[in-house]
């Protein structure tokens, strides 16, 4: 698995799936609770792993649809 977005905002892990799930790319939301269990609300990051297949084409799809990846 590889990482493929780190973000505090909840909207865009919704997003992201969305689309990477349209695309056939299975993808994982990981640290979802985090926030609730040590009640920082919110602002630790959540993430969004892909399998290391599917890291270039899911890329460049969340790019193709103005999503802001690092680096």
């Amino acid at each position: 698995m590889k990482e493929l977005l780190r973000t505090t905002d909840p909207t865009v892990i919704a997003f992201a799936t969305a689309l990477l799930d349209g695309e056939g790319i299975t993808a994982f939301a990981m640290d979802v609770h985090m926030s609730v269990l040590d009640g920082s609300l919110g602002f630790l990051p959540q993430r969004l792993m892909v399998a290391d297949r599917d890291l270039f084409m899911a890329r460049a799809i969340l790019r193709d649809n103005g999503v802001d990846l690092p680096g």
